[in-house]
């Protein structure tokens, strides 16, 4: 399989406010911008004035990216009705594929059964999948008087399989040897719905502690016991308020609770997102896809210590042809504008994400040229 390009640029530049006022003066001076070549706010080639509807669901990990896209294009596109319902990865590609919504925001690509109903809900033409968020997934925990963990990932498979039970357990000292570990019952916490974030966790967890893990990746939980809730939000706020609690979520959404520190090779590797750029650029895509189907196989072994293996890659997932104009030309629009420059910058700076490299970006590029009326 052939690996991606390693050049990439992974600054966080780019304040949310200077974005968001460089997309007011965009849309102060359309007629202009609407006869030019493509630039850095994106929208280049859609029309100047676009209205209607333009409705997305899925990925809560998105969210706070998606506040910022979502501002962005509307201060472009202000006559666009833009709505975007973060009720889970699982849920936001069912209603893709339900035709409810003109896109998807999934913190996986699609399996393939439902690349078949995509296509089909497509008219049977190509589906695009593109990977415009990217982000570590942090193993956040609260537990009193500990800030710093370093747990390996069969360490992590034994507590949230049920194995480990205390936060004193051996394999957890072994991992943190200078480290006043307590009693505490450990409380593993779990994604409730299907979600994506779930999908890359027991992703990882399958390919790097198979003699733990024995479960196969799954965007819904496989195991009994733990807690359960729903949407990002939802697991943290039960970690933030049970001692002893551990769960997996967006690295942007830690707050004050701890964050653990994984192995990866022989040393352990803290999430960033430098070091989850750094990991997707290197990855293979997935075999067999469509044209404009940029779907990544992470590599979960990797041994880089420069690299963080736990990490999500989100797409956003839509139809090469759409049945009418209007919803073609939003849904490129705001395409166009979330892998500009602009657009990632702006997200970067309110989710704390990685921006997609500038390969990736042309990628996804010829896949926003593509999208048009049938």
């Amino acid at each position: 399989m052939k690996l991606r390009s390693s050049t990439r640029t992974l600054a966080l530049s780019t304040a949310l406010a200077a974005t968001l006022a460089l997309a007011a003066c965009g849309a102060s001076n359309e007629d202009d911008s609407s006869s030019s070549g493509s630039d850095s706010s994106g929208s280049s080639d859609a029309p100047a004035d676009l209205s209607g509807d333009l409705a997305g669901a899925g990925s809560s990990a998105q969210q706070a990216a998606m506040e910022a896209w979502q501002a962005g294009f509307q201060g472009e596109y202000p006559d666009v009705n833009f709505s975007y319902d973060p009720a889970g990865s699982g849920a936001g590609r069912e209603q893709f594929i339900a035709g409810t919504t003109a896109f998807a925001g999934s913190d996986a690509a699609l399996k393939d059964d439902e690349l078949t109903a995509a296509t089909e809900r497509c008219g049977g033409g190509e589906v695009f999948e593109l990977p415009n968020y990217i982000s570590p997934i942090a193993v956040i925990f609260n537990l009193d008087g500990v800030d710093e963990l370093n747990l390996t990932p069969a360490t992590i498979a034994g507590i949230f399989t049920g194995a480990i039970t205390t936060w004193d357990d051996p394999a957890i000292a072994e991992d943190n040897p200078d480290a006043t570990l307590p009693s505490t019952a450990i409380t593993p916490v779990h994604r409730g719905d299907d979600s994506g974030t779930t999908q890359n966790f027991t992703d990882y967890l399958n390919q790097t502690a198979g003699d733990v893990w024995t479960s196969e990746p799954d965007g819904e939980w496989p195991l009994p016991g733990g807690e359960a809730a729903n949407g990002t939000s939802g697991v943290v706020e039960v970690v933030t308020s049970t001692a002893g609690a551990v769960t997996y979520a967006d690295a942007s959404r830690a707050g004050d609770l701890g964050v653990a520190s994984i192995g990866v090779g022989e040393e352990f590797v803290a999430p960033s997102a430098e070091a989850a750029a750094a990991v997707v650029e290197n990855s293979p895509a997935v075999e067999g896809r469509g044209e404009f189907d940029f779907a990544i196989e992470v590599n979960r072994t990797t041994e880089d210590a420069s690299e963080y293996p736990l990490v999500l890659v989100s797409y956003h997932i839509g139809c090469v042809t759409y049945d009418d104009q209007e919803t073609a030309d939003n849904v490129k629009a705001f395409m166009e504008y979330v892998i500009s420059e602009d657009g990632q910058a702006a997200a970067a700076e309110n989710a704390g994400n990685a921006p997609i490299s500038d390969t990736i970006r042309d990628e996804g590029q010829s896949a926003v040229d593509a999208i048009s009326a049938g």
